[in-house]
Parts: structure tokens; C-alpha cells; sequence
């Protein structure tokens, strides 16, 4: 099978990176360590081609028309072990670790895919950085800073397990097929991981009305008396909106809440 045979598959979210000068930037973008790289998503492999000249490359494709190709381009690879491809789903095959030793992940990832394994990533104890391609509002809401008014629970979360920013804008014009929305690589450096599934839930009740007030949103899941006295121990204003705190902030209030007894209202441990 040749590149020129494939066509990009709707259920796959194919959308192929062609344009050299970006994928060169992935490349340079890169943290410079001694650990694995894990690529999801490989595709036609022309990011692939220029990961296997820096380090070894575990790659994973869920499309068996481009694990045949992929298997045929790189077969040299393969066969020295520069680059080992798994067919299949990656998210079938990521447990508690997707490998068993300190990778990065760096890949032109599936729009319909990203966040969740951005997410995975963050939870993954062997995963140490993440360089990746997603669409720009995505990007923009794991790298945005309080204030902005797309911070949100990804912001937070990306916050509490290291520093992220966008490398670079992606215009569609750098892709085939060209999607209808820009595209953005950024960079997430971690410095633990993802693990609170408490704080999470606040966090997913917290931003569930971005344009109400902070207690407003809370009041539904925590006890408002508990709510009121957590806010004036951090000196935060009753009317402040949820993306006007920093992540500092979050975690404060949600120790104080805790502290308090107040986690859920009488009677609701649900996590709907």
C-alpha cells in the first residue's frame, strides 16, 4: 500500500500534518531528556520520520490500512528497534501506564480523542512531558492562565501537575485534509501527576455554569455555611466568578472544605 493510495477516515479524525516547517517545530520543541517517545497516532508517519532520528519511538495506530503502511515505510526502523508500532487502540491497551518506562508523549493527536488522552497522560505516573497537536481551543484551555476566560477545570488541573504554553499556531492550511478550525502544538512540563479525584469533581461543579458566581455553583454540591466560611478564611469575594481564581485557590479552598466537613450536602455522594 502507498501514501498516495490512503484516504483520511471521518471515524479517525485524520487529519494528516504536511507542512515540514511545523513538524521541524515539534522536533526542536521537544524536552531535552534521555526519555522514550510515545506518538498515538502515527498515520502516514511524517512526524514518525523525524522522531526515530532523534530517540526510539513507540507508536501507536488504531487504522490498519496505515499499521500496514506504516510496517512497510518503516520497516528499517522496526527492525532495529528505533520504532516499535503497536496496532491497535491505544486506549484499550493504557492502563495505569501506557509503557514501563519514563516517556514523553509527542504526537499529532485525533481531535475526537484529544482531551481524554491528554487527561490519561496527566494521570500516567510514566509520562513526563507532553508535546502535542490538538485544536487551538483546546490548547488554549489547558494553557490558560486565571482571568482568562477560558480557564477552567483543564487549566486547574494542568496547573496542579506542572507548567504548560502553546508552542505554535496551525493554520488548516497544513493539513490534508485542511480541518475548519486552527490548531495549536503546546507543551505540558510535569512535575507530578493527576490524581485527586475529589478535587476533579469540585472542580467539574465548579466551572459547570462559568458565567454564575463561584458560590453560586458550588452551593448546589457543598453546604453554603461551609461554602461562606471557606471564602472569608482565603478572602475571597462572594461574587467572584469561577475563572477568577487561580489554581493556588482552588486547592486552598478545597482543603478548607474539607477541613470543614462541608465536601458534599447531607445526604448527596453522588458524582452526577
Amino acid at each position: 500500500m502507498k501514501k498516495e493510495n490512503i484516504v483520511a477516515k471521518k471515524k479517525f479524525g485524520q487529519n494528516f500534518l504536511k507542512d515540514e516547517s511545523i513538524l521541524r517545530k515539534i522536533v526542536e520543541a521537544m524536552p531535552k531528556n534521555e526519555n522514550k517517545i510515545v506518538e498515538i497516532g502515527p498515520g502516514l508517519g511524517d512526524l514518525t520520520k523525524f522522531l526515530v532520528d532523534v530517540k526510539s519511538v513507540e507508536a501507536f495506530e488504531v487504522d490498519t490500512d496505515l499499521c500496514r503502511l506504516l510496517q512497510s515505510e518503516f520497516k528499517k526502523e522496526i527492525d532495529t528497534k528505533r520504532l516499535h508500532l503497536n496496532c491497535g487502540d491505544v486506549l484499550q491497551a493504557w492502563k495505569s501506564s501506557l509503557v514501563d518506562e519514563p516517556y514523553d508523549l509527542v504526537a499529532n493527536l485525533p481531535y475526537y480523542i484529544a482531551t481524554n488522552i491528554i487527561l490519561k497522560a496527566l494521570a500516567d505516573p510514566m509520562c513526563k512531558n507532553i508535546l502535542v497537536m490538538v485544536q487551538l481551543e483546546v490548547a488554549e484551555k489547558f494553557c490558560a492562565h486565571e482571568g482568562e476566560k477560558v480557564f477552567g477545570s483543564l487549566s486547574v488541573i494542568t496547573q496542579s501537575v506542572g507548567k504548560s504554553h502553546i508552542v505554535v499556531k496551525v493554520p488548516p492550511t497544513a493539513f490534508d485534509p485542511q480541518p475548519k478550525i486552527d490548531s495549536a502544538v503546546f507543551l505540558i512540563q510535569k512535575n507530578t501527576n493527576r490524581s485527586d479525584e475529589d478535587f476533579e469533581e469540585m472542580l467539574r461543579v465548579a466551572f459547570k455554569q462559568p458565567r454564575k458566581t463561584l458560590m453560586k455553583n458550588l452551593s448546589v454540591k457543598y453546604e453554603k455555611s461551609v461554602l461562606q466560611e471557606a471564602f472569608k478564611k482565603h478572602e475571597l469575594a462572594l461574587t467572584i466568578r469561577p475563572h477568577q481564581i487561580s489554581t493556588h485557590d482552588y486547592h486552598q479552598l478545597y482543603k478548607i472544605t474539607r477541613s470543614l466537613d462541608g465536601r458534599t450536602k447531607s445526604g448527596d455522594d453522588s458524582r452526577s
